[in-house]
């Protein structure tokens, strides 16, 4: 009998896959006998096609190739360089890095500088333009308080 094999890594099936077919089985073949040993959804059989054309074709590898997905937006000549424009001037926005980087997008520079170089909002208290005269009395009495103490 045999025994099922669980969560097996991709390179170990392509290179099964890549075994068999040096053998001469064909991809229908292939998939019957890796089914009952990896169950019956380790992988399509059109996968297991793809891979058997691949094979064909010439490649010999069986891991995964390099440099799939996205290129990261942030390297670290550009976080030094918003770094240094930051620096320049505290009173940054992100509109504002955005009209001095605009080759980055607003969530990039979003994520620079929130994540890689560690800065955070901090807010600021809020106070009215025109003060009313029981407001101006409130704040002298508090700053008379903070100064006595």
């Amino acid at each position: 009998m045999l025994r099922k094999i669980e969560s097996p890594a991709k390179c170990e099936l392509r290179s099964v896959i890549r075994f068999l077919h040096a053998e001469g089985s064909n991809a229908a073949e292939i998939h019957k006998r890796m089914s009952k040993v990896y169950g019956e959804t380790f992988m399509s059989d059109s996968k297991v096609r793809k891979w058997c054309r691949n094979f064909d074709a010439g490649r010999t590898h069986v891991h995964d190739a390099g440099g799939q997905g996205r290129k990261a937006v942030s390297t670290d000549d550009l976080v030094q360089r918003v770094d240094q424009a930051i620096r320049g001037n505290r009173r940054f926005t992100i509109s504002g890095l955005n009209d001095l980087f605009p080759e980055i997008s607003r969530s990039a520079l979003c994520t620079i500088v929130s994540e890689r170089l560690k800065y955070c909002k901090l807010c600021a208290r809020w106070v009215p333009k025109m003060l009313s005269d029981h407001h101006k009395t409130q704040r002298m009495g508090a700053a008379l308080t903070f100064l006595q103490s």
